[in-house]
């Protein structure tokens, strides 16, 4: 069974990040689950055309892991006590790389990672190991330990930083901090693994929608 609800220790976390949030982010139809949508699905245009001209931010979660062991150590470093991305997850983070490319979405350079490697994986198959950075502040909620306050403040500055015109700025991490920041409407299945929040920076952060450059049908959520 695909669980979707949060670990019940994150919980009044979650519920302090989101009122703050509240406070200074924003999302359209606030209270109302977004829905991802198809990069190549008309209802998408809208967006695609904003990515073109850049000054966004794609707040990517990591590709698929279906069918991989759950974490189980929660160390940043220990690739065998982690989630990793599936085979699959590896195909499609070159298919996400691949699709931005061909919609002509500017991406800066470098793309900002996770050090849990089912982010780094992904970004580094999608955009190549060269023009990745990898970040302590994008590190998945579990593994943070006492440093989730600081963790949370790091992803709050990464897409409140102004972005230049003609480039956006990509992040890849984890769903739970999206939802510690943006609340209940990038929450339950409105943010899938492979799939990007498209977030105007300025003047305060705004979610502009989800986007999924490379879908896998029937899978976006893992049962850890």
């Amino acid at each position: 069974m695909v669980r979707l609800a949060l670990p019940l220790r994150l919980i009044a976390r979650v519920a302090a990040s989101a009122a703050l949030a509240l406070a200074v982010f924003s999302s359209p139809g606030a209270g109302r689950e977004l829905m991802p949508l198809d990069l190549t699905a008309p209802a998408a245009q809208p967006l695609v055309d904003r990515l073109r001209q850049g000054g966004l931010v794609l707040f990517f979660r990591h590709a698929d892991t279906a069918g991989m062991a759950c974490d189980s150590s929660f160390r940043v470093g220990d690739r065998a006590g982690q989630r990793n991305i599936s085979e699959r997850g590896r195909e499609q983070s070159r298919r996400i790389g691949a699709a931005l490319r061909k919609q002509g979405i500017p991406v800066a350079r470098p793309v900002l990672a996770g050090p849990v490697f089912r982010a780094r994986d992904t970004a580094e198959e999608a955009f190549g190991a060269a023009a990745v950075e990898v970040v302590d502040g994008l590190t998945a909620d579990d593994f943070a330990g006492s440093r989730l306050d600081w963790v949370l403040a790091q992803h709050r500055l990464l897409v409140r930083e102004p972005v230049p015109a003609g480039t956006n700025r990509v992040l890849v991490g984890h769903r739970t901090p999206a939802i510690m920041i943006f609340g209940e409407t990038v929450g339950g299945r409105a943010f899938p693994e492979g799939a990007a929040i498209v977030i105007d920076p300025a003047p305060a952060p705004h979610v502009l929608g989800i986007i999924m450059p490379a879908p896998i049908a029937g899978a976006g959520f893992h049962g850890c």
